[in-house]
């Protein structure tokens, strides 16, 4: 163990590929390796970039990996992909976009599938980041795998979340609707030399100033970059509003509190808890036979699932008494 915590600190790209992997695959005993590495996150830079399919995300990861090399800081790259139907896998197209940096000794890039995950991340995303974090890296990129209007979980995970948009794509409506735009620390309109890029300028202008409450309690208010990410345009831009993001976030920090935020560590520590507990008890309800037993008496007519829920969810609390404290999933 102490030999394996080592090499992932030292940055061994073999044994941290082979501990995302059991991290994504739920290998039994990785929670163990995870504790460890603990002591070691919390340093590194999290950005998030989500938004929806086809608006430029990979390519604008492409050209931010770029400029982070440029400025001499190691990056760790997480794209969520979708899953394959056939593997299970992540379809891989993320890192297509970005074989330039593949030989690159700075760079570390990994695919995860989302497995059925409807926030955008997949279940092992967090866990992922950790492990870059104690790598070493210094700012870690996590593409989401862009399903729309409800992918939220980056803005849990990152220090940073970017939203992108195009012109064209019905922008005009998502602006002033609840959702994946209410995430943004800073608005990135790619594509920018598209006809129609001054109207979803106007639209997040409005919605800005309609939540301007919400952002002067923040203290801070999104801006608004331009970019073409296939042109490389607009990125050195983009990086000034992260980096007046990121000082932002260490001035209201108090002592280290600016790696793990309060309410970032909160919302991973529910979801573990919940995880584990669905988990522990549906295990159990399976290996009690209540649940098979029940839907034998759905499928022959003699209960309603209705009644058949209640029923085991009325079990629970006695069930939970005897959980292992053994460990959490993230």
């Amino acid at each position: 163990m102490e030999d394996r915590i080592e090499r992932i600190i030292a940055g061994d790209v073999r044994i941290v590929a082979r501990l995302i992997s059991d991290i994504d695959n739920g290998t039994p005993g990785i929670q163990e390796v995870l504790k460890h590495l603990y002591p070691y996150t919390g340093k590194a830079h999290i950005i998030g970039i989500t938004g929806a399919p086809g608006v430029g995300k990979s390519t604008l990861v492409d050209q931010m990996v770029a400029h982070l090399r440029k400025r001499g800081q190691t990056v760790g790259v997480l794209a969520v992909d979708p899953t394959s139907a056939f593997t299970g896998g992540a379809i891989l197209g993320d890192r297509i976009r970005m074989q330039r940096h593949s030989t690159d000794t700075g760079v570390y890039m990994r695919s995860l599938a989302t497995r059925g995950n409807f926030g955008g991340l997949s279940r092992s995303t967090r866990a992922a980041i950790e492990v870059l974090d104690a790598m070493g890296k210094d700012v870690i990129l996590v593409e989401t795998v862009g399903v729309g209007q409800d992918e939220v979980d980056i803005a849990r995970s990152a220090h940073t979340t970017l939203v992108v948009v195009i012109p064209g794509m019905g922008d005009k409506i998502q602006a002033i609707k609840a959702g994946i735009l209410e995430i943004a620390d800073v608005f990135v309109i790619n594509k920018a030399d598209l006809d129609g890029v001054e109207s979803v300028q106007d639209d997040l202008e409005y919605m800005i100033h309609l939540e301007h409450r919400k952002y002067k309690k923040k203290q801070w208010e999104p801006p608004i970059v331009r970019t073409r990410a296939a042109l490389g345009e607009g990125i050195s831009e983009l990086f000034k509003e992260i980096d007046r993001h990121r000082d932002t976030l260490k001035r209201k920090a108090v002592g280290d509190g600016y790696g793990r935020k309060k309410d970032q560590v909160r919302d991973v520590l529910v979801e573990m808890v919940k995880n584990r507990l669905i988990e522990t008890v549906f295990a159990d309800l399976i290996g009690s036979g209540e649940f098979d037993r029940a839907v034998e008496s759905i499928a022959g007519g003699d209960l309603d699932p209705y009644t058949a829920c209640d029923r085991l969810v009325g079990g629970i609390n006695f069930l939970a008494t005897r959980l292992p404290i053994s460990s959490c999933r993230t």
